[in-house]
């Protein structure tokens, strides 16, 4: 029975070294996985950064990714989750002909069911921003699509957070200082 890639989230916590996001993205790239998103930040703990990075891969794959990366010297501490462990969002820009906008109304209703923000009009282009899951922002997508009026989009990279309380890695630093209290 052949295993199926299923989409991964890690969430990586280093201190601001330069060169770090280098090294993770070559682990990547030495086991011959594309990363599908990248969003590199400050984290909820000061001096600490988090990258959240998606790709497809398969179980065994992500769990190797992970211990690679987590062996990094400036790496605090790396985590793998599915979907359903995360809460995630990502936001879509749409750049619309603001002429064909204009000669059909249902392209502004397909915006306000899709829960989209019109952000900016002029003559030539309305900029819609849509914040949500993936599928949401692709839909909104496809459903402009089909009306012949999209002149760009992109998508961010995914931001996410855990269902717990804290940042995973605050544990995780608060037992490493107290074992470097005792010593």
């Amino acid at each position: 029975m052949e295993q199926e890639k299923k989409l991964y989230t890690l969430l990586v916590y280093s201190e601001n070294i330069a060169g770090i996001l280098n090294q993770i993205t070559a682990v990547f790239t030495r086991r011959q996985v594309n990363i599908e998103s990248l969003n590199v930040s400050a984290s909820s703990i000061p001096g600490v950064h988090k990258y959240t990075i998606t790709a497809w891969c398969y179980d065994d794959q992500v769990v190797k990714i992970t211990r690679q990366i987590e062996k990094k010297i400036d790496v605090i501490k790396a985590n793998y989750f599915t979907d359903d462990q995360l809460f995630i969002r990502e936001t879509g820009l749409y750049k619309l002909s603001t002429e064909v906008v204009m000669q059909n109304p249902e392209i502004s209703r397909a915006v306000r069911r899709h829960d989209a923000k019109i952000t900016e009009v002029n003559p030539v282009y309305i900029i819609v921003m849509k914040s949500g899951k993936t599928d949401d922002i692709i839909s909104l997508y496809h459903a402009l699509d089909e009306f012949g009026c999209l002149l760009q989009y992109t998508r961010s990279g995914r931001i996410a957070v855990t269902r717990g309380t804290q940042e995973q890695v605050s544990e995780f630093l608060e037992q490493r200082e107290k074992s470097n209290s005792m010593k």
